[in-house]
């Protein structure tokens, strides 16, 4: 049988067969690689469980790692949707993060700021997502309480995954989109036997026939331990007209002569607050 994972909680996810059927699965072997979003191909092991045999070719992958470990978030995505917040006060750092690993994966991105009826946070809100809108960034404001509909027509004809920080009403947002989602949840949450613990993992819903959204748990982190220094610096979109420039090719953009970056960040045309994000993410550690 074939099938979508449309759930994932540790080693147990839960496929749809191409019939419509829904079995929960466990992976081939003690090491899982499966991701929510993924397609697979399944042998029914009994009338009420499966086991997944085979990954099929992935269009995308999002995760997140560090030294020791990765979690993956969603397979075969078209699009990543940030959603940050007016309050509480959103990471710029961890969204920053998020856009990389959408880029090195070619996902297109969308940033939502939701809690845009709480007029007073909207300014400092506004000038950090205003950062990102310069770079191409499309910002879509919305109050999710009172116009989570504005964000449907983004989603047409694509496979989404939510991602933010917890209290930025990614839950809201799903809820209102997709009124039976309380009741999916509920009802994966006990076909996977995890109980009451329904946000720790990532959950697969039907806009329509074409559309589909991945809610992940919210994150505090979003390491990029899998990149290279490379596919970091090319992550960054404004640094690419730069890029290849630099006197030495294996230039770090840190305190080697002709490096094409830094004039750049001092002439205005790379944000210094960015350039830093980039030297942390690498380890350089000295001042700008």
């Amino acid at each position: 049988m074939r099938g979508r994972v449309i759930a994932a909680h540790g080693r147990q996810y839960i496929v749809e067969a191409e019939d419509g059927q829904r079995l929960p699965c466990f992976p081939r072997g003690k090491k899982s690689e499966v991701a929510c979003g993924d397609d697979v191909e399944i042998t029914q092991s009994s009338a009420d469980q499966g086991v997944i045999d085979t990954i099929l070719p992935r269009r995308s992958l999002l995760y997140r790692s560090n030294e020791i470990r990765q979690k993956l978030i969603a397979a075969n995505v078209d699009q990543l949707v940030v959603v940050v917040a007016s309050e509480p006060a959103f990471s710029d750092d961890l969204v920053t993060r998020a856009l990389i690993a959408a880029e090195s994966e070619d996902i297109e991105v969308l940033i939502v700021l939701n809690k845009c009826d709480l007029t007073e946070q909207m300014s400092t809100a506004r000038r950090q997502t205003a950062i990102f809108a310069a770079l191409g960034y499309r910002i879509l404001e919305l109050s999710a309480l009172r116009h989570a509909e504005d964000l449907r027509p983004h989603l047409q004809g694509k496979t989404s995954v939510l991602v933010g920080q917890s209290g930025m009403g990614k839950s809201t947002l799903v809820n209102a989109l997709i009124p039976e989602a309380r009741a999916a949840t509920r009802e994966i949450s006990q076909a996977l036997d995890s109980g009451k613990h329904t946000t720790t993992h990532a959950t697969l819903y039907h806009l329509d026939a074409d559309s589909h959204l991945i809610d992940s748990p919210g994150l505090q982190e979003f390491g990029l331990g899998h990149l290279d220094r490379n596919e970091i610096e090319y992550a960054f979109r404004e640094f690419r007209p730069f890029l290849g420039n630099c006197r030495f090719r294996d230039c770090r953009h840190d305190r080697e002569p002709d490096c094409a970056l830094r004039p750049a960040v001092d002439s205005g045309k790379i944000e210094k607050s960015r350039f830093a994000t980039y030297r942390r993410l690498v380890g350089l550690n000295t001042p700008i």
